[in-house]
């Protein structure tokens, strides 16, 4: 984080200011394709937490612009007000935590994202290598019997 923007969210971090952090998806505003974030900003907390959301996948395409559908403007509204931790979306932070991790307020930090890799079984993986190959060789060695028949018949 450079040196301003770390001393801007040391500033709000110590002052219990953030109240939530709130990942956008890309693509929202005219002029922007980037991804943005909205911080919450509350003067009287009721503990020395910041929720962090990750909306960032909740969005559909309309026209040339991304838009955040209803449902996912509730999604995003239930998880401020619950302020608790939901897996993939929400993270309710200490700002002794945040004071640790060098003041990044980035919801990546504290949002772990849905692991969406394929989970391959390696052997299965091998044995059907095995078939292909065993295969094409079998489809090479009958392509060479038609060449051949082909060659001899002139």
């Amino acid at each position: 984080m450079a040196g301003q923007s770390k001393r801007f969210a040391k500033y709000l971090i110590d002052n219990n200011y953030v109240d939530a952090v709130i990942q956008l998806p890309p693509d929202l505003f005219f002029g922007t394709t980037i991804a943005t974030c909205i911080i919450v900003l509350k003067k009287s907390k009721n503990d020395n937490k910041t929720l962090f959301i990750d909306a960032s996948g909740g969005f559909v395409r309309g026209g040339n612009k991304n838009k955040i559908s209803d449902v996912n403007r509730i999604k995003i509204l239930q998880a401020y007000i619950a302020r608790k931790n939901a897996e993939h979306f929400a993270a309710l932070i200490e700002s002794k935590t945040i004071a640790e991790n060098d003041y990044n307020i980035t919801v990546s930090k504290y949002v772990d994202g849905k692991d969406t890799r394929e989970i391959v079984d390696i052997t299965e993986l091998n044995k059907e290598i095995s078939r292909i190959v065993f295969r094409q060789q079998e489809l090479r060695t009958a392509i060479d019997e038609i060449v051949a028949d082909i060659e001899g018949a002139r």
